[in-house]
């Protein structure tokens, strides 16, 4: 798939499927905005970028902020006059009980940036991809189908994610900007660890994953650059499963 010529903005870039995502359109041709809040990690990811050509941007900024969304929308528009692919791919997971002192801080930490954000960066860029024609690719996880014992707010983000993206690809469908989503089950990335998680408490044998084994961040990144490619023209409000079986159990 090629993507020369396209402006793809990717959040979460950082490391894991965003990170993945954004050197996988870079290989493609395209000219990728790299939005992340760990500056480090935002440079390294950069410099593999940039070994298929110095045609990247950096934004070091926190998705969640206004004025910080905005800026991503701007500084794309200044460097690259469009935007034809928006992954909105930043998001946390936290453990909290319902039952625990620290329920509803972390609803609304989860909510802020899993959900707001992404209705934000919709919804800025949105005149520019009714523009370009372009699409829209979020990144949510199984668990928006699938509740997990201690993460209730983590799955409501999804499920809400989920709905919204449907609704945005309704909205949208009459200006030819095509809206999906991806659920990937666990998938070996950072959000594992920060969430106070252990990996093999995650990689369970048999019913839990029924192919017993954890997605890469490459994996998924395939399914955005599907997704968001001209060979996705007839797919919108889609949501496409990436979980090795773990709907099933």
């Amino acid at each position: 798939m090629s993507f020369s010529g396209k402006v793809a903005i990717v959040t979460g870039a950082s490391s894991g499927i965003g990170a993945a995502t954004a050197v996988k359109l870079a290989e493609a041709g395209a000219n990728v905005v790299l939005v992340a809040r760990n500056a480090e990690k935002l440079k390294n990811v950069s410099e593999k970028c940039n070994s298929f050509g110095d045609k990247h941007h950096v934004v070091k900024a926190d998705v969640s902020v206004d004025a910080d969304a905005r800026r991503i929308i701007d500084e794309t528009i200044k460097k690259f006059f469009k935007i034809d692919v928006l992954v909105n791919n930043a998001g946390i997971m936290r453990l909290a009980p319902v039952k625990g002192d620290e329920a509803l801080a972390v609803y609304d930490e989860i909510m802020k940036i899993n959900l707001r954000a992404v209705v934000n960066l919709t919804r800025l860029a949105s005149a520019h991809l009714i523009a370009s024609r372009g699409s829209i690719v979020n990144i949510s996880s199984v668990a928006g189908t699938k509740v997990m014992n201690g993460m209730s707010a983590y799955c409501a983000s999804k499920a809400a994610l989920n709905h919204f993206s449907r609704g945005a690809a309704l909205e949208l469908a009459e200006h030819g900007v095509r809206v999906n989503v991806i659920s990937p089950g666990p998938v070996a990335t950072d959000i594992i660890d920060n969430a106070g998680l252990k990996r093999e408490d995650i990689n369970l044998e048999g019913v839990s994953i029924p192919l017993s084994r954890i997605s890469s961040p490459e994996e998924v990144a395939d399914l955005v650059m599907f997704l968001a490619s001209d060979k996705a023209v007839g797919i919108t409000g889609s949501n496409y499963v990436l979980d090795n079986g773990m709907a099933l159990s």
